[in-house]
């Protein structure tokens, strides 16, 4: 057993000595990966690709690189946010945004989280949108909004809120921010 134990040891020592490194000047060490990743699933924006995506669509939905995606399933997500959001019943209706369904959709087919780098940093906060998203943000219920609330959140009441109107428990004001599992 101690043989065992000692030659797998002595296995990792090598392994972890050897690595590829450059030898230059500077010392500096250069290590070689070749990962290949894959695109599996995509939620830049939680409950979009849910909702919008046709249950035929999802695989080809999240293999598409999102810079490709609004081109190819815009049309896709503008059928079905007129099928189920009756505040965009008529080619004038607008969201809270002034936002069209040909509008809103396009914004939502290109399924990215972005961020802001200089500015608040926010899902929405009836100025600023989609430019990044707090921990506190509730991403849900303004998605609602933006999809059933009409031009001023008043259309659809029952079904502009999920009323989750907190965490479970209280972030933590330093990292990592999350609090503790139960």
């Amino acid at each position: 057993m101690i043989r065992k134990i000692t030659t797998i040891g002595c296995m990792l020592l090598i392994a972890a000595v050897s690595f590829n490194c450059s030898n230059d000047d500077n010392n500096n060490m250069e290590i070689e990966t070749k990962a290949v990743f894959a695109l599996e699933d995509q939620m830049g924006r939680p409950a979009v690709n849910t909702v919008f995506v046709s249950s035929a669509s999802k695989d080809a939905f999240n293999t598409t690189i999102p810079s490709e995606q609004g081109a190819v399933f815009s049309a896709m997500f503008k059928t079905n946010l007129e099928a189920l959001s009756p505040a965009f019943n008529e080619s004038t209706d607008t969201n809270a945004l002034g936002q069209d369904a040909t509008a809103f959709t396009n914004l939502l087919a290109t399924d990215v989280l972005n961020v802001s780098l200089d500015g608040t940093t926010t899902f929405y906060d009836g100025t600023n949108l989609l430019t990044g998203r707090a921990l506190t943000d509730d991403v849900i219920t303004t998605e609602l909004l933006l999809i059933f609330g009409g031009e001023d959140f008043s259309e659809n009441p029952t079904l502009s809120d999920d009323h989750v109107d907190a965490n479970d428990k209280e972030f933590l004001s330093e990292f990592p921010y999350l609090a503790s599992p139960w």
